[in-house]
Parts: C-alpha cells; structure tokens; sequence
C-alpha cells in the first residue's frame, strides 16, 4: 500500500476536497506515521486530572506505546514523565497506585522524586557505596514530557516542539473564557468508557458535524433539531458544532443543576461541542460539561474515555445525585448511538475503490477542517 498518497485532493476547499484516502484508517504504516507526525507532534490528550486527585497519586498510561507517568506532587501540581528507569530503563510504575515516598524503580531501586529528581542510586559504586564520582545525579532525573492541563484533561506535546498550549489554542479558550472557573467530576457514574473499533479519526470525524442527528440521535433531534445546530470551524486548530437550544434536565420536583457562574445569555439555550486537535472532544453547557480523551490503541480501534464535569462538587450536592446520574444516563445513550455508525465507515474504508470521500459544503465544513489539518500535519512530517 502506498502511504504517501497525494493529499492534495484534501486540501483544497470543501465543495471540491476528496477526504482522507483509505490508508489512513486501515494502513499500519500510515497509523505510524500520523502517530509521529499528528499525535506526537501536538498536543494530545492523554488523562484527566481526577486520576491523580492527591499528593502522591501515580498513574501510568501507554500512549501509542510510550510509556508515560502521570504523577501529582506536594505541591499539587502534575507532571508527566517518560515512565522509565534512567539506569537500565526499567518501567518505574505499572499500575495506578498512592507513592507515600519516592518512585523507586523495582529493578535496582533507583529512587526519584514526585518531581522526577533522581534521590537515591543504591550501591551504584559497589556494595554499601550509594555514589559515583561519574553517576551525576542531577543528569539523570526522568525525562519530563511537556504536558499542560485544560478542563481537567492533561494534554501532553510529546516531541516538544509544538508551540506552548496558550498560543496554539488561545483562539478556543477565548471563545470559552466565560466557562474558565473551578469544574467538579461528577464521580463514578459520571466517568464511563467505550471501546470501539473504528480510526480514531473516524470518531472526531462524527462528533464534530451536526449532519447525522436525524437519523442517528432520533432522540436528541426530536428536540435539538438540524436547524437548530451551527457550524465552528477554526481551521487549523478545532472544529464542531453548536445547538440553540439546550435543555436543562430537571427532576421530579423541577429542580435543576446549578449553572456555572458567570455565563452570558448565550448560554441560557446553547451549547457547544468542540474537537480540540488531534484527539480531545469537548462539550459546554450552562450546568455541566464534558471532556472525552480518544485514546487510538491501533489504525482499527480505539477507546474513548468520557468523563462528566459540574459546577459544583458531589461532596456538596448531593441532593443532585439523581440528575447526575441520569444525565449520564442521557450521554451515554447518545454516545453509544454513534459507535455503529464509526465502527460501519472503518469497515466501509476496506472498499479498496473508496476515494476518500465527498463533503456536503453546507453540512460537512467542521469534518473537512478536521481532514485538512491532519493532511497538513503529514505534509508537514514529510518536509522534515
């Protein structure tokens, strides 16, 4: 199979653009180098700040086979490192766990702080003798992945050379800085995850149009209807949708969630639905948001991971509990809805005469931005 394709079909404008060729759903080669050049290149998403809620808290994560450490130190900030020993590179953590006091590597228990400072090198010379004259400690702390948290999700550019998360997606958190103030999880029943077989692509490729609702969110459209929904396109950076006409849920007794605080009138009837680039979805309303890290485990398969967000804690609202619950409820229905259709185009991709696909200039504008900026990002890897 030929991976380098010619995308200059793709990147042109929508009314005559082709979508990305087949390759990049089905082509092991080509998933490498979209993991180099899209996902390592940028700034992905990899967690969620509520997996390390404390000091100590320690997690580890496989990103497209790169080993990562999510940890939270004293001061409770969090880093992101190489989870790998600097000695024989031994995994330091294989599995989430509360480090009372330091990552100590289990091979020969070289010790580094929650900050990644290399602390102890037992016997490194020689039995009883913990120092070396050429085992410079202050060289061989874990290497630190640039990382930046944003709505919860730890978002980390793995190669380092993507511009600071501030400059590469300022033009979103403009758009939403009404929505920047504190966010709650919503615990355990507001965190779910599915496991789907489709291209991670195919998965932003659906979330970001609004085109599909009537006949795949019969629910949702019934009352949040085609007409009611708007294009975002921000080319280069994100795309997605957003709707005129929100409804709150309410319980038996007509109570609601509570709003975040600070919203203009846009927000009384809207909502957004955004995928950030590469892999980051996000959804605002008035009373809670959500944030959906779509973790791409090969070029057929791919987990996304929902996590729930209030403006206020479940600790001091329990009285909400319910509408917690059955909101959910409610996401995880849509969300489910939209697995056979992700999963039928990945199985569509294997059409070998498939050209990649038309856009619906009027409907399709979000996807085909999502299209374009990943062809330039391989164009991009290729000039290197």
């Amino acid at each position: 199979m030929n991976k380098h394709s010619p995308l200059s079909s793709v990147l042109t404008d929508v009314n005559t653009a082709n979508g990305l060729p087949n390759e990049h759903y089905i082509d092991p080669e080509t998933f490498a180098e979209e993991k180099r050049s899209v996902l390592f290149a940028n700034w992905s998403g990899i967690g969620f700040g509520k997996d390390v809620p404390e000091a100590g808290d320690a997690k580890p994560v496989d990103f497209l086979g790169m080993p990562l450490l999510i940890v939270r130190d004293r001061d409770g900030e969090v880093g992101v490192f190489q989870n790998t020993c600097r000695h024989r590179g031994m995994i330091l953590v294989d599995a989430p766990k509360k480090i009372g006091g330091a990552i100590r590597c289990p091979y020969h228990s070289w010790c580094y702080s929650l900050k990644g400072e290399l602390r102890a090198t037992p016997h490194v010379g020689g039995p009883g003798q913990n120092k070396h004259e050429d085992v410079n400690t202050k060289d061989l702390g874990l290497v630190r992945i640039r990382s930046h948290i944003w709505r919860d999700v730890i978002f980390v550019n793995i190669d380092g050379n993507a511009p600071a998360f501030e400059d590469a997606h300022g033009a979103l958190l403009e758009r939403w800085k009404e929505f920047d103030t504190p966010i709650f999880h919503g615990g355990d029943e507001s965190s779910f995850k599915l496991e789907v077989k489709t291209n991670w692509k195919l998965a932003v490729e659906n979330y970001c149009e609004s085109y599909h609702l009537p006949w795949v969110h019969p629910g949702l459209n019934s009352y949040s209807r085609l007409e009611d929904h708007y294009n975002i396109e921000e080319r280069g950076h994100y795309s997605g949708q957003g709707t005129l006409v929100y409804r709150q849920l309410t319980d038996q007794n007509g109570a609601k969630l509570p709003d975040f605080p600070g919203l203009g009138s846009q927000w009384d009837e809207g909502a957004e639905y955004i995928a950030l680039y590469p892999n980051v979805l996000l959804g605002i309303q008035r009373d809670h948001s959500f944030a959906i890290i779509l973790e791409p485990v090969d070029h057929e398969n791919t987990v996304e991971h929902i996590e729930l967000y209030y403006a206020n804690s479940e600790g001091d609202t329990p009285e909400h509990d319910v509408l917690r619950a059955s909101n959910a409820q409610l996401w995880k229905t849509v969300f489910e809805e939209d697995i056979f259709v992700v999963e039928g185009m990945q199985k569509g991709r294997h059409g070998m005469l498939f050209d990649g696909g038309r856009f619906s200039p009027a409907m399709d504008g979000p996807t085909h931005n999502f299209h374009h900026w990943v062809a330039t990002q391989i164009e991009n890897g290729r000039a290197e």
